[in-house]
C-alpha cells in the first residue's frame, strides 16, 4: 500500500505557519512539519491535541519516590532495623535526597524511553522521511493527498502567497 504526498518548503518559520493555517482552513490533511527548531504555535496551527507524555513523566516521577521510598522505610524500619543513637527508624526526612534523586531518574529516563516507543524510533531503524535541507534550512510542510479532489495546482497557489520555495510530489510506501 502507498501514500501520496505533497511536499512543500518555505525559506521562513512565519511563512510556516501561515501555510499550515491556510492549508488547515481549506480542509487539506497535514501529515507533518520538518523544522531545524522549534516553531512555538506550529502544533496549534496543524491542529495536534496536546501530548500525554507530561502525565506519563508525572506517574513515572511519583511512582518512583514512592517505590523509593517505601524501599527505604522497608530496610530501615523492617528488614534491618539499627537503632543509631537513639534515632527514629522511619525518619523521613533522612530519605528525602536520595527520594528526590529517585524520583528524577525514573522520570528523565522514563519519559526519554517512553517518547522513543511512542515515536517507534527503534535503533537501526531507517528514516521515514528524507528531504534535502529540512533540518538545516528549510521549513517542510508535508500533506496527504488523501481524496481525489486534491489539486496540486490548487495547492502550489495557495502557498505561493506564502513564499513557496519547492513543491514536490512523493509517493510514500507505508
Amino acid at each position: 500500500m502507498s501514500r501520496r504526498l505533497l511536499v512543500s518548503s518555505f525559506a521562513h518559520e512565519n511563512d510556516l505557519l501561515a501555510a499550515t493555517q491556510a492549508a488547515r482552513e481549506h480542509g487539506y490533511t497535514i501529515l507533518d512539519a520538518y523544522t531545524p527548531f522549534a516553531v512555538h504555535g506550529l502544533d496549534k496551527a496543524m491542529g495536534m491535541r496536546s501530548t500525554r507524555l507530561a502525565w506519563a513523566t508525572l506517574i513515572l516521577g511519583i511512582s518512583g519516590a514512592v517505590a523509593k521510598l517505601w524501599f527505604q522505610i522497608w530496610t530501615s524500619a523492617t528488614s534491618w532495623p539499627v537503632n543509631v543513637g537513639g534515632k527514629p527508624l522511619k525518619s523521613v526526612p533522612a530519605f528525602v535526597p536520595v527520594t528526590f534523586e529517585v524520583m528524577v531518574l525514573f522520570a528523565g529516563v522514563g519519559t526519554v524511553l517512553l517518547f522513543l516507543a511512542m515515536r517507534k524510533l527503534w535503533p537501526g531503524k531507517k528514516p521515514a522521511f528524507i528531504y534535502d535541507g529540512a533540518t538545516n534550512d528549510r521549513f517542510i510542510l508535508v500533506l496527504i493527498q488523501d481524496n481525489a479532489s486534491f489539486v496540486v495546482e490548487e495547492v502550489r497557489s495557495l502557498f505561493e502567497r506564502f513564499h513557496l520555495v519547492d513543491l514536490e510530489e512523493r509517493i510514500e510506501r507505508v
